[in-house]
């Protein structure tokens, strides 16, 4: 299992036995201002070329891990969010008949170890660590029989919320979308059990979430199908599934780690708009 991938603009492939035979990885990297996609082998990176939704192949080049920033595992042109897909994140409240979706935006997603910005007039900015599926081609009105086929990988998110905004804003724009509010990686991963993986959060070390991702209550192939009812879905496209438990506010000077089971810790300090 990845715990945390540092380095470069590019997104890489790695095949493992880790968690499970046949699982791979794909994270996007740069090295030497050059952004591309690679599969991750241990300590190295072999290089892809071409688009990692269209069977990329490899260049033959091989890089250190160490040597290079990891980015975003993709860049989605689409950033779609579940609300109160948990129990425990609904508490008393009952569930509801179909998801509860809400926009993102892109220009929210950032990679690993990068700062989500907490902005001047923020005073109540919390984590919700979620696993967030990655969409591999075109997929409008899927049924959910047929949702699989339809997904890349999944990997981990943070859909960082400001609370304050979210309850008296007219709607979540500002409190969901704001940039760097879409932490996003470290890797997108094939071949795990994306409907019982587990999900943890830490807040400067201590855990502050964690859940099964079979706890949700509208699984992957559900929302993917949902979704694409409404919404035509594009290769690299992103939907966070939702938050477990209970959130709390960050602030500037803490890191928040959303590690899952099998795709590894996504970290992120967060930092006052002042400092950028």
């Amino acid at each position: 299992m990845i715990r945390s991938l540092q380095a470069v603009s590019f997104v890489l492939l790695v095949t493992t036995s880790t968690v499970q035979a046949q699982v791979t990885r794909y994270v996007r990297y740069s090295v030497a201002g050059r952004v591309s996609y690679g599969i991750l082998d241990g300590e190295n990176i072999r290089e892809l070329s071409g688009n990692l939704f269209e069977s990329p192949h490899q260049s033959g080049r091989t890089l250190k891990l160490a040597a290079v920033k990891l980015l975003a595992p993709c860049e989605p042109k689409k950033v779609i969010g579940v609300g109160f897909n948990y129990q425990t994140h609904l508490g008393q409240r009952a569930a509801a008949t179909y998801p509860g979706l809400f926009a993102k935006m892109p220009t929210s997603i950032i990679g690993p170890e990068a700062d989500i910005i907490c902005p001047e007039d923020a005073t109540n900015l919390h984590f919700e660590g979620e696993m967030v599926v990655v969409i591999g081609r075109r997929a409008s009105h899927v049924a959910v029989a047929d949702a699989g086929q339809y997904i890349f990988g999944v990997t981990a998110g943070n859909d960082v919320s400001e609370r304050d905004w979210q309850k008296n804003d007219l709607q979540w724009f500002r409190a969901k979308g704001t940039d760097t509010f879409g932490p996003l990686g470290p890797a997108i991963v094939q071949g795990l059990n994306y409907d019982d993986l587990l999900l943890q959060t830490r807040l400067n070390g201590e855990v502050v979430q964690s859940q099964r991702t079979s706890d949700l209550i509208f699984n992957v192939h559900s929302i993917v199908s949902y979704v694409s009812r409404y919404v035509t879905l594009e290769a690299g496209d992103v939907i966070y599934t939702g938050t477990p438990g209970t959130t709390k506010p960050m602030k500037p000077g803490d890191t928040v780690e959303v590690e899952i089971e099998g795709i590894g810790t996504l970290r992120n300090r967060i930092a006052s708009s002042a400092s950028h």
